[in-house]
């Protein structure tokens, strides 16, 4: 089976910053494929270039049998949650959903659903500036779902949010990949890594690739290093 994503040799340069050299992995269908790292390493670039929002230096990057380069086809099968807020700003959260499932073609069943699924009605008739961010993800989210995709890509969801929007969107993922969709989030909290079927670790250009309990130790064994290094621990 064709993997939904292929990326191989990606090389990405900001400036002078080689940011990727040469990177290549696969995403198979029905997987949540978590992408860590620790500030600057480069995880919202490698899914800015995965959504087609940024161009690369070199290297190919194929999405759902797509070239990205060649074609914005795939966009279609695609839905996108940024940590720059992708939402209409002077707009009520239902005004979002309605304009987007507009642009999407999406129906007004599907917008009803979405907020049932992840409790919206409250917060309809307001502003999106005035949302706490837990909500505000979850607007996002529901956003992102309403074409059905074929493919998730998230970036940063659950991060500093409250308990209660963060089990409501790691359910409504639950059920998007237990239906055949494919997941790719960032995440910067180690406690998170549970979540997803693979970790791909991005550290000095390059990646590495783990399951989530190889990522756990690795995570373990660079902690106790660095202490040790600082003099925190000292036996």
């Amino acid at each position: 089976m064709e993997p939904v994503i292929r990326v191989t040799n990606l090389v990405q340069k900001i400036g002078r910053k080689l940011l990727f050299q040469g990177i290549s992995f696969e995403v198979q269908s029905g997987e949540c494929f978590g992408i860590f790292g620790t500030r600057g390493a480069g995880k919202t670039s490698l899914v800015h270039i995965l959504a087609g929002v940024d161009r690369f230096k070199s290297g190919q990057v194929e999405i759902l049998g797509f070239n990205i380069n060649k074609t914005e086809k795939f966009k279609r099968s695609l839905g996108l949650v940024t940590q720059e807020s992708s939402l209409f700003r002077d707009m009520t959260v239902v005004e979002n959903l309605d304009f987007i499932a507009a642009l999407k073609k999406a129906s007004r069943a599907a917008v009803r659903e979405m907020n049932e699924r992840l409790q919206l009605q409250e917060f309809l008739t307001k502003p999106v500036t005035l949302l706490d961010i837990g909500v505000l993800q979850r607007v996002s989210l529901a956003c992102a779902l309403l074409n059905q995709p074929k493919l998730l890509i998230l970036d940063e969801i659950i991060k500093d949010i409250d308990l209660f929007s963060r089990n409501l969107i790691l359910k409504e993922l639950e059920q998007f990949l237990a239906e055949g969709g494919t997941c790719v989030s960032t995440f910067s909290n180690f406690a998170f890594s549970q979540s997803f079927s693979k970790v791909a670790w991005l550290e000095g250009g390059e990646m590495a690739i783990y399951d989530p309990e190889a990522a756990q130790e690795e995570w373990k064994r660079q902690e106790k290093y660095y202490a040790e290094q600082s003099g925190r621990y000292d036996d």
